[in-house]
């Protein structure tokens, strides 16, 4: 993980949020001072941290490491891609019926 684009990322998300370090470090139960560090590269934070901040920005883990890792969004794709190959068309269709159902009534 590069320590450097870990915290941008960290500080961009913050501040997107309108988050001050304080108010973080107390969402993520770290201390400000360590919270600056990471958001200025010099450190890197435990798993244990990484998780912390993650859950306090509620973001993803690779969200704040996509310079590192792909998204999951792309191995979720891949994985439906994968499913709906071998289908027929009446079958997509019928799967993509069942989606937008599924779709409309979480809206409601």
């Amino acid at each position: 993980m590069d320590k450097k684009s870990f915290g941008s990322r960290v500080k961009e998300t913050r501040k997107s949020l309108k988050l001050t370090q304080e108010e973080l470090a107390e969402k993520a139960d770290i201390g400000v001072v360590y919270l600056g560090e990471i958001e200025r590269g010099l450190k890197s934070p435990s798993i244990t941290v990484f998780t912390k901040i993650a859950k306090a920005l509620d973001v993803s883990a690779d969200y704040l490491l996509r310079d590192v890792l792909p998204t999951g969004k792309e191995y979720v794709f891949d994985d439906l891609t994968k499913k709906l190959e071998n289908l027929t068309p009446r079958q997509r269709k019928t799967v993509s019926d069942i989606i937008d159902a599924y779709l409309s009534n979480l809206e409601q």
